[in-house]
């Protein structure tokens, strides 16, 4: 299929790094999501679009199928997110506006807005690994292979768990949460509306809610990732000097790659951790680092 993911580092997303194609959500990579939006081309055109975009099924069609060259530009900042050529056709080509109700990925909330709409329009159980005696599924869950989930452990909501994790015993995971493989959330943890990467452990005694948490993370026993501020105001998020409104009444924290929390860490809302870094115990993370 003449269809080409145009790879793309979004920098507004830190302090999450990784080319964003690669990022998973609700269990899929972006750029297969990308691709699964995308009807089948006619091999006399090429459609090229950004890993950072996620066109409908219907505006993905109305350009795959256009009857000439032309591009999707982004107004807020020019970008052209979708460009369709034509074989043996000349001239500039048209220009078109993103429709509404496609998705651009600008910031790191953007992940959690996607994985929310995607997780939450589960309607079917797919469990391909373990449930245990003595846990509750109250709402729709996919279960990766080689997966247990453990007597205890209570699921509220829609939930995407990857392969290979082990969830409980005794832990609480709310809807709109997508975990990734090879993970632990363990004993008397509580995970809220999240994106969790893969290898990370979350191992006791510990909370995050509307976070998105990177590859490889460890939490030390309880730690806590707050997300409402006292005066219930939104969260803002300083960019390029620059405070920036997320719209979310309710965000926790976004954490890089391989960052080490020691015990009883306390992370404010709406901080970041980047790659690598560590607390120490019993820090209190009232700023990004």
């Amino acid at each position: 299929m003449p269809v080409e993911i145009v790879p793309v580092k979004v920098p507004g997303l830190w302090p999450i790094t990784r080319e964003v194609g690669s990022i998973k959500v609700a269990g899929r990579q972006i750029s297969e999501l990308i691709l699964s939006r995308i009807p089948e081309v006619p091999a006399d055109r090429t459609l090229s679009i950004r890993a950072d975009f996620l066109p409908t099924l219907e505006f993905a069609k109305l350009i795959a199928l256009s009857s000439g060259n032309c591009v999707v530009r982004d107004s807020s900042d020019g970008a052209n997110v979708m460009q369709l050529t034509l074989a043996g056709v000349s001239g500039a080509p048209t220009v078109i506006a993103i429709d509404p109700d496609s998705f651009r990925i600008r910031h790191p909330w953007d992940l959690l807005a996607l994985n929310e709409q995607l997780v939450g329009k589960l309607v079917a159980n797919r469990l391909e690994g373990t449930v245990r005696t003595g846990a509750t599924l109250d709402g729709f869950v996919q279960l990766g292979r080689n997966s247990v989930i453990l007597p205890g452990v209570y699921i509220e909501g829609n939930v995407v768990i990857g392969e290979n994790c082990k969830i409980g015993p005794n832990c609480y995971i709310r809807g709109n949460t997508s975990i990734g493989d090879n993970c632990h959330i363990g004993q008397a943890v509580e995970i809220k509306n999240s994106l969790i990467g893969k290898k990370v452990c979350v191992g006791h005694l510990s909370y995050a809610g509307d976070s998105v948490i990177s590859d490889g993370v460890n939490f030390g026993a309880g730690t806590i990732v707050s997300n409402l501020r006292h005066d219930g105001r939104n969260h803002r998020w300083l960019e390029n000097q620059a405070f920036v409104d997320t719209g979310r009444r309710k965000f926790g924290a976004i954490i890089g790659e391989n960052v080490h929390t020691g015990i009883h860490t306390s992370i404010y809302p709406g901080r970041s951790l980047s790659d690598n870094c560590a607390t120490l115990p019993g820090e209190i993370v009232s700023h990004s680092k």
